[in-house]
Order: C-alpha cells, then sequence, then structure tokens
C-alpha cells in the first residue's frame, strides 16, 4: 500500500505516517520541510509550498491514497487534486468537528447540518476556519465522489501535541494546589488521541471506505483533565471555580455554556470503522513525558502561578 501524505512533519501528521509505516505501507511525504523533526528514513521526502501553489515535486508518481492534513482552503485542496488526478485511488481529507453547525445538540452524527461553504478567505479566524473547511470537503467530494474519505476530528493530543489547549492544564494538574477554574467544572471534553486519529485514517484506507467519519474520543470533563494530570504527577489539587471574566480572554478550553452539547458528538461510526479509544489517562502520561524530554519550555497562555495566586486570594 503506497500513501502520500500532504504534510506530515507535525503532530498529527506523524501519527499517521507513523501508523502507517508500521502496517507495512510505503510512505511519501509533501511538505515545505521546515516545521517538525526529521521523520523516519524509510519515508520519501517531497519538498513544495502550497502555499505558493509549488506542486513541481507531484507531478510524477502513484499512490493509493494521499492523506491531506494541510489543507485549509479551497485554493489549497483544488490545486493539490489537479496535480493528483487520478494517480491516486483515494482522497482522504482531513477536515473538522468545526464544519457543523454550533446550536447542534449532545450525541449529533456525521449527518448534521454543516456550516455554509466559504470558499476563500483572507485570515482563517474561529468564524472562518470551518466554512472553509467545509467548502473544501464539497471539493474533495465533487471531485473523487466515493474514493472521498472525509475524516472530521474533535480536539486532539497527545505526545507532539505542542499546542496549549490540553498541555496548560496537565501541567497546572501536576503543580497541585488550589487551581483556579473559569468555567463549570462539568464542562464536557471529547479529547482524541492523536495515535487513535491515525489509526482511524489508515484503517479507513486499508478498508477503501468511502464516508464521513467523526473522530471524537471519549467523553470528559474538565475536572477529570486537571484531576488526572495531578494523579499522574502524584500531586493533589483544590479546584476552585472563579468567573470566566477575571482571567485572561485566551484561556485553554473554557467555552460559553451554551456550545457544550455541539462538542459531545457521536463517534460509533468512527470506532465501528476501526478506530481505537486510548483512555485519558495513558494519553495525558505520555504528552506529559513528551513534554517533560522537551524540556517543558514556557507556555504563552493561561495564568502565572503568582496572578493565579492572587486571583485566588480570599475565595
Amino acid at each position: 500500500m503506497r500513501i502520500l501524505t500532504l504534510g506530515g512533519n507535525g503532530f498529527v501528521g506523524r501519527a499517521v505516517v507513523e501508523d502507517a509505516l508500521a502496517h507495512g505501507a510505503e510512505v511519501t511525504s509533501f511538505s515545505r520541510g521546515l516545521s517538525g523533526t526529521a521523520l523516519p528514513g524509510e519515508v520519501v521526502q517531497l519538498v513544495g509550498d502550497r502555499e505558493a501553489g509549488d506542486y513541481g515535486a507531484l507531478r510524477s508518481g502513484e499512490w493509493d491514497a494521499v492523506v491531506d492534513l494541510s489543507g485549509y482552503q479551497t485554493k489549497q485542496v483544488d490545486e493539490a487534486m489537479d496535480v493528483l488526478g487520478d494517480r491516486v485511488g483515494r482522497y482522504v481529507f482531513v477536515s473538522s468537528h468545526a464544519v457543523y453547525v454550533r446550536d447542534l445538540p449532545a450525541g449529533t452524527t456525521e449527518d448534521a447540518p454543516r456550516q455554509a461553504p466559504l470558499r476563500a478567505s483572507d485570515v482563517l479566524t474561529n468564524e472562518t476556519y470551518g466554512r472553509c473547511k467545509v467548502a473544501c470537503e464539497d471539493d474533495v467530494l465533487e471531485r473523487y465522489g466515493d474514493r472521498a474519505t472525509l475524516v472530521r476530528p474533535g480536539r486532539v493530543t497527545g505526545p507532539g501535541d505542542s499546542s496549549v489547549t490540553a498541555l496548560y492544564w496537565v501541567r497546572r494538574g501536576a503543580r497541585g494546589g488550589r487551581v483556579a477554574v473559569p468555567t463549570s467544572l462539568e464542562q464536557p471534553l471529547q479529547f482524541i488521541d492523536s495515535r487513535d486519529l491515525a489509526r482511524l485514517v489508515v484503517q479507513l484506507i486499508t478498508d477503501d471506505r468511502a464516508g464521513a467519519f467523526n473522530a471524537i474520543g471519549p467523553e470528559s470533563t474538565i475536572v477529570e483533565l486537571i484531576t488526572t494530570a495531578a494523579e499522574l504527577a502524584g500531586s493533589s489539587v483544590e479546584l476552585v471555580q472563579v468567573p470566566a471574566d477575571a482571567v485572561p480572554e485566551r484561556f485553554p478550553l473554557v467555552e460559553p455554556e451554551e456550545v457544550w452539547p455541539a462538542r459531545r458528538r457521536d463517534p460509533s461510526k468512527a470506532r465501528a470503522a476501526g478506530m481505537p479509544v486510548t483512555p485519558l489517562k495513558q494519553t495525558l502520561a505520555d504528552l506529559r513525558a513528551w513534554d517533560h524530554d522537551r524540556g517543558e519550555p514556557p507556555l504563552d497562555i493561561g495564568l502565572s502561578p503568582e496572578a493565579e495566586a492572587e486571583l485566588l486570594q480570599g475565595r
């Protein structure tokens, strides 16, 4: 099985590459080669810049499937499809759960209504990101039909996750003590381990399976995230709910209660197709170990210990 990844040096891309190699695939990675760390030596690495429309390295070669990990707007996706044409068997587009409209009840499936497509946007924001992904999905489906597969991940974490979404709380739980939580302690979460997402992608290719799949992890809460991180570090925590407006506007994982149901999607279709479920404790343990190994660089989000202590005074 020959797999081409558009992107692959980063977090999710690396997980896909490693899973594909572990299951005997021949892997080619196309990227700028500017981010992430070196891929395994058996990966054929092609260099090109999608932002600049530089696809010269892809003008020859054939693959059983392509995994598009770096397509955010239709221009990027359309150019890739124009170059690859029928030299790929299946087009797997890694989309996002952000494609869905926001006022959905809990437990929605892949048939839930999506947002209106947006074919071009000068700047990707929280408001435009999902709509741009919808337009990309539409173009992939139009071009490849039953050879198109759409994977819609929720929040992804695991070893290699350099974003601050989970990492802030993993570090904060590990530090222990009184923890300021600027949201309800019942706020739901559905993290998916990057390795579970990768396993799903590669299995869908192996089975030549079309359609859309919610790549969503097991249900948990922000309390479980923090207390599990504390347990892994041998710490104890006291969670103190504080008003959302008492912390910086950019704060990891804090969302208004009205969007919580839409964050609780049904992953049963993906699980039936082969997506495993790594326990949250294992995911956080591996994330913490990876962070420790890289030296725990400073995070530019959340509260410093000093600011948190001041906020909690008298509470």
